[in-house]
């Protein structure tokens, strides 16, 4: 069998910005996994949310696989909030992959094929691996550099001391250019990972803490390494299924995880990888870690898609599948047939169900209260007032559309808070859906393909 190769690591670096769910920090439950009535951004919704932190701990503690949980309600009632919380809640070392049910209508790859992927990448391996370290205090870098520029390349010694022992290294033009990168001086506690010959900088020697009168703010000090040099570490890293995947299925590897371009993945590939990480299973090099597939809009998928859900579920490394949708009793697309959700009930059958209710008013105050927080927007109390009017009479969404473009129309009178005239402004300006369909229908003779039904007609316009 060829050799698997596999990503060593991830080193990214996040750009956050606000969006609709940046102030989500967990499910807020408490140790018991009772919902507080607000924390961690999470406001309402505690039978959901508490049910949501049962099935967090069962994947915590792997007692769940090939589930799946459905959450149900109506639009705005923060279903998607809750997955967010989940995903915050796992940590960063389980895999969490998010999808709309829209997205797998590509042209470039089968549907199969799009689920496949995202099932993938909610799976995660964690890799444990020894390698072998120098590690111990730099007492001198001498580097003899030659006379011409035509020479040989540079050589040069490293002497390194632990509190038992002291022993000098040659070094060739690659690790001394590695030393120059890092900075590496006397004084300096590093550690050298003999087969990448990476050099890490731990900090500085306490030994060497007197030696100069002022130090900067991020001098570290270190207790210089005991016992020998050489030593032996343990590595662990989690990569998902599916990075394994592309770096195995194409000529240049890694580089199509970042160009986005994967394509199609052959079966014989993923054979390949499944035999290689039950080997490593086995021999204790290496544990699956179970993520969660969370596919918003799930009704968007059609029968064959639901088809293909109820056998990967079914296999042995499947990871937790949590769907939502705020449909009621619809016909499942690609039939004539109608459903629960716009969900075949074989799959339904096979589903824990989590139900959102609609948020009070109070609640609603609390909503707006933290995103006025997370926007860094200051507001009178009479117009969060107004606003909670607003959002309980509306839309929690529009109300919350409303605090930017509220803050942008107090600036431009130069006011420190947002008063109850910048909403009126905006309110007047940004019209919400049930206003807009009044303004439809009272004016529909002067649109195009105007398709509403005449009242002696059977057909009628449902508007919510």
């Amino acid at each position: 069998m060829a050799e698997v190769k596999v990503l060593e690591g991830k080193d990214l670096t996040r750009i956050e910005r606000i969006g609709a769910h940046s102030h989500i920090r967990g499910l807020g439950l408490d140790d018991a996994l009772e919902a507080r009535k607000n924390s961690q951004g999470m406001v309402g919704q505690r039978s959901a949310r508490k049910a949501a932190g049962v099935i967090l701990q069962m994947i915590k503690d792997g007692k769940i696989a090939g589930r799946a949980v459905l959450l149900a309600g109506q639009p705005g009632t923060g279903k998607t909030a809750i997955a967010m919380g989940m995903a915050k809640a796992l940590g960063e070392e389980a895999p969490f992959a998010m999808m709309a049910g829209s997205e797998i209508f590509s042209l470039e790859m089968s549907k199969t094929e799009a689920l496949t992927q995202a099932f993938r990448k909610a799976i995660g391996v964690r890799i444990k691996e020894e390698t072998e370290i120098i590690e111990g205090e730099v007492v001198e870098v001498s580097i003899d550099k030659p006379a011409s520029s035509g020479a040989a390349s540079k050589t040069g010694k490293l002497t390194l001391k632990t509190t038992e022992m002291e022993t000098v290294y040659d070094l060739g033009s690659k690790m001394i250019e590695n030393l120059n990168k890092e900075k590496i001086q006397s004084g300096d506690i590093v550690t050298i990972d003999k087969a990448s010959g990476k050099i890490t900088k731990l900090g500085r020697s306490f030994a060497r803490s007197r030696d100069y009168d002022a130090m900067g703010p991020q001098a570290k000090f270190v207790q210089c390494p005991g016992g020998e040099l050489q030593k032996r570490k343990e590595v662990v890293h989690v990569v998902s299924l599916h990075e394994i995947d592309v770096i195995n299925s194409r000529s240049q590897g890694f580089l199509a995880l970042f160009a986005g371009d994967t394509g199609e993945i052959r079966p014989e590939v993923r054979e390949q990888i499944d035999g290689k990480v039950a080997e490593w299973r086995e021999e204790g090099k290496a544990d699956i870690v179970p993520g969660v597939l969370f596919i918003d809009e799930v009704h968007m998928l059609d029968i064959e898609c639901f088809s293909f859900l109820n056998r990967a579920l079914e296999q042995d490394m499947a990871p937790i599948l949590v769907v939502a949708t705020n449909r009621g009793i619809t016909r499942i697309r690609g039939t004539n047939y109608k459903s629960p959700h716009g969900i075949p009930i074989d799959l339904l059958d096979r589903l824990l169900i989590i139900t959102t209710q609609p948020y009070s008013e109070e609640e609603i105050r609390q909503i707006l209260d933290i995103r006025c927080e997370e926007e860094d927007v200051e507001m009178t109390d009479e117009a969060r007032d107004l606003l909670t009017k607003i959002g309980h009479e509306t839309s929690l969404r529009y109300a919350i559309h409303l605090i930017t473009a509220a803050s942008l129309a107090s600036l431009k009178r130069k006011a420190r808070e947002v008063d109850i005239e910048d909403i009126s402004r905006v309110y007047s300006m940004f019209v919400d859906v049930k206003r807009s369909t009044q303004f439809l229908m009272e004016y529909q003779e002067q649109f195009m393909f105007n398709e509403i039904a005449e009242p002696d007609q059977d057909d009628s316009l449902m508007i919510q």
